[in-house]
């Protein structure tokens, strides 16, 4: 069996970009004693992903060169050596971007059900992209009925379910998105009550667009993006509000240290709480998480779009596109 893999081929500063990889061909990999062989189904394409490929990172090692891109993927295992993973488990793990993985118990995230929703929700809303909008909306961010919750990246893989859960929260949902279209889109399908586009915002401002579609301040801050942003929702935030800082999509290197307004004196006389929040913290409430959102899909009380390309060559350009904004849903890569 041949394996398709996407290598890094250089190392880059900033966004990746497709010249940054290249598609090599070798034969499928053999196991040993207490491992598996898994055929990758779905690869994900994730914001996080850049961390892995440059020295930007502060919570795992860069990918080396020549090696396969690290990706979380949804499998399914055709060979076994190992007494827990049997011959067709589907499971949901670091298998990289290819189409045949060596994998190992700690490789694996959580197993995937098919009986409870489409096997490429296991890359999404039953991946970490659902279980990130749960756990830390609501393990952080708390909302409280007739609150506002404004979501930066809102049509996002993460933004779009956290818009739902505000809904059935009673909290009112603002998105934040890049384009009117989009925005529209979050108001139709993801939940949220309006809207603000930040490259072509209403009143001429963001800081203008912002206080119009929250007049009573935010009371949490779903960050997606970090950046300029969130520099003017700061200033906006209510008393007591809440800051998840879940991701940082806008800032195109860190390396130097960008600098930017001092938010210090908001934290304080705001008495704002504002706390990261990394999904892998969160193992053990995978499953029990995932199991409650897969109710909620088949109650329809949640939504999901995915972007779904059917050739692994595309994956590099689709991580672009990721942070660009250019995709619509979550971006996955099909091989099976």
């Amino acid at each position: 069996m041949d394996n398709r893999q996407i290598v890094l081929k250089s190392r880059p500063v900033g966004i990746p970009q497709p010249a940054h990889f290249e598609l090599k061909v070798s034969p499928a990999p053999q196991i040993g004693e207490g491992e598996f062989l898994v055929e990758n189904h779905y690869l994900s394409v994730d914001p996080a992903q850049r961390g892995y490929v440059n020295d930007e990172n502060n919570y795992a090692p860069p990918v080396p060169i020549g090696a396969v891109m690290r990706a979380m993927a949804v499998a399914q295992v055709i060979e076994s050596r190992h007494p827990d993973y049997r011959l067709g488990d589907y499971l949901y793990g670091w298998f990289g971007w290819q189409d045949y993985c060596v994998g190992t118990p700690a490789s694996v995230l959580r197993r995937v059900i098919p009986a409870q929703a489409p096997l490429s929700a296991g890359a999404g809303l039953l991946g970490i992209n659902g279980l990130t909008a749960h756990l830390a909306l609501h393990d952080i961010g708390q909302p409280k009925v007739g609150e506002t919750v404004l979501v930066t990246a809102a049509a996002g893989a993460v933004g779009s379910i956290v818009g739902q859960l505000v809904q059935q929260a009673g909290a009112r949902a603002v998105a934040v998105v890049g384009s009117d279209d989009k925005g529209r889109q979050c108001i139709a399908e993801y939940g949220y009550a309006a809207f603000v586009n930040y490259r072509q915002p209403a009143g001429g401002t963001l800081d203008a667009a912002l206080r119009a579609a929250c007049p009573q301040g935010v009371h949490v801050f779903f960050d997606n993006t970090g950046g300029e942003i969130a520099d003017v929702v700061f200033g906006q935030m209510a008393l007591f509000g809440r800051v998840i800082q879940c991701g940082t999509m806008s800032i195109a290197s860190w390396v130097p240290t960008p600098v930017g307004p001092r938010r210090d004196r908001e934290i304080l006389t705001r008495r704002l709480r504002v706390e990261g929040f990394v999904i892998f913290d969160h193992l053990e409430r995978y499953d029990d998480t995932a199991a409650a959102l897969a109710q909620m899909l088949l109650e329809r009380r949640l939504r999901y779009v995915e972007d779904i390309s059917d050739e692994i060559a595309d994956a590099p350009q689709a991580l672009v596109e990721v942070y660009s904004g250019r995709n619509r849903g979550k971006r996955l890569i099909r091989l099976r």
